[in-house]
């Protein structure tokens, strides 16, 4: 049997433990043949040890010395340059991007110009650079395939009927401060943020949840992998997470996705696609789901989805801009440096100060990038 050779960039954090967990679920199917990591090098180590890969790559450079000497015989490199080497190892088929944050533009692009299928779970790729990342894909004839669960409901939903195509509905959680009033939600910790009510997922993203800004993101994510203008991507709240997300077609037929809450079925489809394989997950009950709900997201208490809309439908280096600038202000939430209502705050000012370049490079995108975490600081 030929195996599918894969590499995980992120593969300590959440997702790339859980698609590991997929990987193990059919090992004679599967070989890693890179592993990724940011700092974590004990994690990184355990790993190599239990899936044998061809190289292994830190991304923080002072933790490279210390991998070296646990890393036995694997090939170690390290920084941004490791994680794009072992994007583009000849022998991988597809390359999963897990990592949080704007670190994942770079070893995408790497990847799409050495020719690998894409599993995208680092959003903040394509809303910092999406014009740039889909078109850059669509040269070399790489597919991106969405890991999200959202994103991925909808690339199964929509599969050869795009052209019919009317509006996409991203469905939501409503974190866990769905219910709270403003004068609760000056009050909230990080440690009750970091409690969502439904998915296990990493501390940034479940930050990101809270805020709502998760989504946000990911209707800019969802304006670039599926070619949709802005007014035709609408938000819901679905507290059950059971829908995670539907397509409305220009005959009046909805089409949704259903499934327990679990990302390992939306990660084992994208490293199996066009295929469908045997799944870790649990089966969804539908009669023990029971109700389904509805309703519209509130953006007076959580603007930061509205700051998202303005920002996508802008564009040009503003999404990149009020991307870098959400990552700092969640650094600082998790650090007990500002508090939960300031995110958005400090957000929109930072977003209010940028002189937005229209059809940038990837150069100038960065250069985004490093201004406004510059100015986030600034204005602590």
């Amino acid at each position: 049997m030929i195996k599918h050779k894969v590499v995980i960039i992120g593969s300590t954090g959440s997702i790339g433990e859980q698609a590991l967990e997929v990987i193990s679920h059919h090992s004679e199917r599967f070989q890693v043949v890179g592993l990724g990591a940011g700092r974590n090098v004990k994690r990184l180590v355990e790993q190599a040890r239990q899936f044998r890969p061809r190289a292994v790559a830190i991304g923080e450079q002072s933790h490279y010395p210390h991998l070296r000497q646990q890393a036995g015989s694997v090939e170690t490199v390290a920084g941004e340059e490791g994680l794009c080497y072992l994007a583009s190892l000849e022998e991988a088929d597809l390359v999963l991007v897990a990592v949080s944050g704007a670190v994942g533009i770079l070893p995408t692009t790497t990847a799409i110009k050495a020719g690998k299928t894409i599993a995208l779970a680092n959003k903040e790729t394509l809303v910092a650079a999406g014009d740039l990342v889909m078109k850059l894909a669509g040269v070399h004839g790489v597919a991106i395939i969405p890991v999200d669960s959202e994103h991925s409901a909808i690339f199964q939903c929509i599969r050869d009927e795009g052209k019919y195509l009317k509006n996409i509905w991203l469905t939501a959680s409503g974190g866990p401060f769905r219910d709270y009033r403003p004068q609760e939600l000056s009050a909230v910790t990080a440690d009750m943020a970091l409690q969502h009510p439904n998915w296990n997922m990493g501390k940034k993203i479940t930050i990101d949840s809270a805020t709502l800004m998760n989504k946000g993101l990911e209707v800019i994510e969802a304006h670039h992998l599926f070619g949709v203008d802005y007014d035709r991507i609408r938000v819901v709240i679905h507290r059950q997470s059971i829908i995670h997300s539907m397509v409305e077609f220009i005959d009046g037929a909805f089409i949704a996705h259903l499934g327990v809450p679990d990302m390992r079925i939306p990660i084992q489809y994208a490293l199996t696609y066009p295929e469908r394989w045997d799944s870790p997950a649990l089966s969804l009950n539908p009669v023990a789901a029971g109700q389904l709900q509805f309703e519209e997201p509130d953006t007076s208490r959580f603007p930061a989805l509205e700051l998202a809309f303005a920002a996508g439908k802008k564009g040009g280096t503003l999404p990149a801009v009020m991307n870098a600038a959400n990552e700092e202000a969640v650094n600082c939430f998790l650090r007990g440096r500002i508090g939960f209502l300031e995110i958005p705050e400090k957000v929109a000012r930072v977003m209010e100060l940028h002189r937005v370049i229209n059809h940038p490079d990837l150069r100038q995108i960065l250069e985004a990038d490093a201004w406004a975490r510059e100015c986030f600081k600034s204005q602590l």
